[in-house]
């Protein structure tokens, strides 16, 4: 079985995006001496309606809701559109394997995100266009389930029809957000910026149905990175001048490429262990698929704090996912003794996880805490494949959805805590006070 552990012997591959946004933190907070930003005030994916001007926040069930600042909408729209990307190429999945019960699950999981959405999209600009967005979001899911099920039953015309809609429902929604950003984003770019979404969505179902598993699970990465990034590039041009000028804040990025780095890493390892569960012949793809996601967590940790502290981090991830899938051995095997096992061992990857966050943080962590932390992530992972293997569809997309979500939470003070430990260590003042490039610890 591959497992993260075989990255350990894989050069790590440091994204461009991810080194830039890292950089741009440790510049600024070589100037400013703070690396946090400061806060201003039925049918597949079926839509419910909107009921106000709060978002979601995160850890909490599915429909409550939050008040958010404008940094942090901008954040819940980036995660809950890469949530999007890979539910709906969960479904799209589901319906080529005729998995009709996991498919139905599905459904329901993009019909809260898409209510999700909407609600970000009402606190931005009101009730009308909330309630426009989720007719437009809505049909462009249902053209996503219409082409996979072409795809399923090998009518072509069916995919074709769909595919058709979708360019429709792109041009829609394109004027949808040019319009509301106030001409601040062209109507071009955001054609071009659906498109792409649509493009890797339908790409990844194609390599699927063809069993590339490999390309469609790179397409599934690249999907969900791209909607991120779409997530940022509408939050930017949606907001005000004055409120969007917080997401060029280092602290945000920082705590946005967080976010998608573990919000990745549930998405993936939800979708590695209901492929190991039930012995589908995509779990090498979507294993390879984890252990690309741990290089990156890896990496990330490197820019911050060092190769010693990326190779340290690199061995607990990898036991953490190691163990994850010994569980789900241990659950296929009906193996009870496998699976405390493989429980004990998470117990001992929490704690020491949480201890070296703690001492990279300079104590700015308290381990007690992380801990616990740590444990209910796992613990709703294992209670997922539970409920996946025993073909409780609705708990399993229930907790995979919901532990998704909690990593806003984890992302936010790992990332508070990481970027004052950068800005700790760096010179304080400019070359006139002494506090250039010539103070001690300076590099």
């Amino acid at each position: 079985m591959m497992t993260s552990r075989t990255l350990q012997h894989r050069r790590r591959r440091r994204w461009p995006e991810l080194t830039l946004a890292l950089c741009v933190v440790l510049l600024s907070a070589l100037v400013a001496g703070c690396g946090r930003a400061p806060l201003q005030a039925g049918e597949p994916g079926a839509h419910s309606g909107h009921s106000g001007p709060d978002v979601p926040g995160p850890g909490s069930a599915p429909g409550a809701v939050a008040q958010a600042s404008p940094p942090d909408a901008a954040l819940q729209l980036q995660a809950l559109l890469g949530q999007h990307s890979v539910l709906a190429a969960d479904m799209m999945r589901g319906r080529i394997r005729n998995d009709e019960d996991f498919g139905q699950a599905a459904n329901a999981a993009i019909g809260t995100n898409t209510e999700a959405l909407s609600q970000i999209v009402g606190s931005l600009f009101g009730e009308p266009a909330a309630t426009r967005f989720g007719e437009m979001w809505t049909a462009h899911v249902t053209a996503f389930f219409n082409y996979a099920r072409g795809l399923a039953t090998g009518d072509t015309g069916v995919s074709d029809e769909a595919r058709t809609t979708l360019v429709r429902f792109e041009n829609d929604l394109a004027d949808f957000f040019s319009t509301a950003s106030q001409g601040r984003l062209s109507g071009d770019a955001a054609r071009t910026a659906v498109q792409t979404h649509v493009d890797h969505l339908l790409g990844q179902a194609d390599a699927y149905a063809a069993k590339d598993y490999a390309l469609s699970d790179e397409m599934y990465r690249t999907g969900y990175s791209h909607a991120f990034q779409l997530g940022q590039a509408l939050a930017a041009t949606l907001l005000p001048p004055g409120q969007a000028a917080a997401l060029e804040s280092p602290g945000w990025h920082l705590r946005s490429e967080l976010d998608r780095l573990l919000g990745e890493h549930v998405a993936l390892v939800v979708a590695a262990m209901r492929a190991g569960g039930t012995n589908s012949p995509d779990f090498a793809a979507a294993a390879a698929a984890v252990n690309g996601n741990t290089s990156d967590l890896a990496a990330a940790v490197g820019t911050l704090f060092g190769d010693a502290a990326a190779g340290e981090f690199m061995s607990l991830w990898a036991d953490h996912v190691d163990q994850l899938m010994a569980y789900t051995s241990g659950v296929v095997a009906n193996d009870t003794g496998r699976r405390d096992q493989a429980t004990a061992a998470l117990r001992d990857f929490e704690t020491r996880m949480a201890a070296f966050l703690e001492k990279a943080t300079g104590n700015r962590l308290a381990s007690a805490d992380l801990a616990k932390a740590f444990l209910a992530h796992d613990q709703m992972l294992l209670r997922q494949v539970d409920a996946f293997t025993a073909k409780d569809y609705q708990q399993a997309q229930t907790l995979g959805y919901d532990t998704y979500r909690d990593m806003v939470d984890l992302a936010q003070r790992l990332s508070d805590a990481f970027g004052d430990t950068v800005a700790a260590r760096l010179p304080q003042g400019g070359a006139a006070t002494g506090g250039g490039g010539t103070a001690p610890g300076a590099r």
